[in-house]
């Protein structure tokens, strides 16, 4: 399953509207203002792929109750993504968190986080 990209919207009011399909076979349509910062994370990837498409069966898990096992996990591998911050004179690697305030939101391909910048969402491809 390795290959692919991980990107983050960050949220901010720039006036450039992302659009993404995520969610499996259940095909969801979701939009953020921000701005997009790739990110390298190839086994990340695999197992975020892994973790929604073959354990949680690709459909979608919109609006799921994540068991406290499953919540752990998700956790966990969004806190292995690496995410570099920059204030215009020094960069600085951090990782990235999930943001457990919106967790009813996460989904394949669609992940809220929380990263140095602000609040964003993890993108990568949809299984569908």
């Amino acid at each position: 399953m390795t290959g692919g990209w991980l990107y983050v919207v960050v949220e901010a009011q720039t006036g450039v509207l992302y659009q993404h399909q995520y969610g499996g076979t259940a095909c969801r349509q979701g939009q953020v203002e921000g701005f997009l910062v790739p990110i390298a994370g190839a086994d990340a990837l695999d197992a975020l792929r892994q973790l929604f498409e073959k354990d949680l069966s690709g459909a979608g898990t919109w609006n799921y109750s994540w068991p406290d096992e499953e919540r752990i996990r998700l956790r966990q591998i969004i806190g292995g993504i690496s995410y570099w911050a920059c204030d215009g004179h020094s960069e600085e690697l951090h990782a990235l968190r999930l943001d457990e305030s919106r967790i009813r939101e996460a989904d394949e391909a669609w992940i809220p986080v929380i990263t140095p910048d602000g609040p964003g969402v993890l993108v990568w491809f949809n299984s569908d």
